[in-house]
């Protein structure tokens, strides 16, 4: 190396370079000043631009009350907007004068959407960019109460959120937007088959009582052992996932119809276990048949004709066992994002794991599951259906109906469920029963009750938000674990007020 070179001094580090946030003014007054003079051109960006959007607040306060405005069907102009901005001032400006100007220097309508799709764009870019800062600060500082995946898990939801709606803050909705949420829902039921408000579970006495399983409700099916929890879900899962019809939505995504696309987390059975019960289910080819290869050539060609009808059944199944409320939530949002998600259903509720925070206390430790399914079935806006077991005090009583005192042991679930459902089968506890002679006198008391209860199942509405408690009776197949609607019209469902 020469001498020259060896002098040369390392050039001084230049001062570090301002990065302004991404944003685009002049859109966005363009944006305003084509909705100043021709009111038709806020409908074109209302369904995705909000105020939060706009980059300049007062941008975002004069996009919020012309909205209001046009809203009450009245005309939003220069004149009606700036009596609500009081005295606010553009530099030397009055808001007066800004806001003419704006009218004065407005695009035609046919390009608001344009401009209304590129504040949305880099309005979720600046969105990203507070979610990378916070993932980059969080992990240098890296607080002991948050490990690594704790973070990835709340970094996945958040992206999530934005992902799904646009959405990068919590905070109030206006109540308007409810409103207008609330009738779409109305439209929507009186479109759908059967006229539900909500996703049907293919039972109808079911959907009769309870409009279908409605979104973001966390609806709790508890039983005691062999009444036929699983299989109830089981049913409504494949019912719903096999009525599915989508259709395409005008940003070129998937909305169901009819029925809908069903996560089913399997914490107790393994997805063979599960897939041979829908099989037997489908081809009234017994599950035990199917298991122990008992089989007639017709009816192995029904299960080779179901497993193929099966195969465009969007029914996805994870066999995850003790899999705890934040993977769970995780994986929902993934399969949401990847292939849609339209009901959830968590078999079963005490096979899940808490945080460590909980300790050993099982309570707490449950009552963090229900808590955790609950948000999350308002955050993904689909009906989650969750099993539990029952305490077993059911059994010591004459009565072995289950009551929502039974549900108690476990924390919260009676808090948190919107809706509570009770698998019960009196045939389990009548068949146990049986004396011993048939010669006894009162064997023929007994046969007369088991006939009576015999393939029949109560599922007892316990407690529901929306609508009335009662009874509904079904049909029970237990050879191919179906429920059914009972063709005999003599059972009537009952209801308490």
């Amino acid at each position: 190396m020469n001498e020259t070179a060896r002098k040369t001094p390392v050039p001084a580090p230049t001062e570090p370079h301002y990065r302004e946030a991404p944003n685009n003014i002049e859109a966005e007054q363009a944006l305003l000043g084509a909705i100043l003079v021709n009111n038709d051109a806020f409908y074109r960006v209302s369904d995705f631009l909000k105020p939060v959007h706009l980059y300049e607040p007062l941008h975002r306060k004069i996009f919020e009350i012309a909205g209001d405005i046009i809203r009450m069907g009245r005309i939003a102009n220069p004149v009606t907007i700036k009596t609500h901005l009081g005295d606010a001032k553009v530099g030397e400006m009055s808001v007066a004068t800004y806001l003419a100007r704006l009218a004065a220097e407005a695009v035609s309508i046919i390009n608001a959407e344009d401009y209304g799709r590129t504040i949305y764009d880099l309005a979720l870019r600046r969105a990203l960019i507070t979610i990378g800062e916070d993932i980059v600060n969080i992990a240098y500082d890296a607080p002991v109460d948050m490990p690594p995946q704790a973070q990835i898990e709340d970094t996945e939801r958040r992206l999530f959120e934005l992902a799904e709606n646009g959405r990068y803050d919590g905070g109030f909705q206006a109540f308007n937007d409810a409103v207008a949420t609330a009738i779409d829902m109305a439209a929507a039921a009186k479109e759908r088959d059967g006229g539900l408000s909500g996703i049907s579970t293919g039972i109808q006495s079911l959907d009769s009582k309870m409009g279908g399983l409605q979104r973001s409700d966390l609806i709790i099916l508890a039983g005691r052992p062999g009444m036929g929890k699983t299989s109830l879900a089981t049913n409504i899962a494949y019912n719903i996932a096999a009525s599915y019809e989508g259709d395409v939505q005008p940003d070129g995504s998937m909305k169901a119809k009819n029925g809908g696309v069903v996560g089913f987390y399997s914490l107790e059975m393994s997805s063979e276990q599960l897939a041979t019960r829908i099989i037997s289910e489908q081809t009234e080819v017994s599950s035990s048949k199917i298991r122990r290869g008992d089989l007639t050539d017709t009816d192995f060609e029904k299960l080779v004709a179901c497993s193929m009808m099966m195969q465009k059944v969007p029914l996805y199944i994870d066999q995850t066992g003790g899999i705890s409320i934040a993977q769970l939530a995780a994986r929902a949002r993934r399969l949401k994002r990847q292939r849609g998600l339209d009901v959830l259903v968590v078999d079963y509720v005490q096979l899940m794991t808490g945080s460590k925070k909980a300790g050993e206390n099982r309570v707490q430790e449950i009552t963090e599951i229900t808590t955790g399914l609950k948000a999350l079935a308002k955050e993904l806006n689909v009906p989650i259906v969750a099993l539990s077991q029952l305490s077993r005090q059911v059994e010591s009583r004459e009565d072995k109906r289950p009551q929502l005192s039974d549900l108690r042991e476990s924390g919260s679930i009676e808090q948190d469920a919107d809706v509570v459902l009770f698998v019960f089968r009196e045939e389990y506890y009548v068949k146990n029963q049986e004396p011993r002679d048939p010669h006894d006198p009162k064997y023929v008391e007994w046969e007369t009750l088991f006939d009576k209860v015999k393939g029949t199942a109560d599922v007892i509405i316990a407690k529901q938000r929306h609508g009335p408690t009662g009874t509904v009776k079904l049909a029970f197949q237990a050879e191919y674990t179906r429920f059914a609607d009972l063709a005999d019209s003599s059972f009537i469902q009952y209801e308490e007020h």
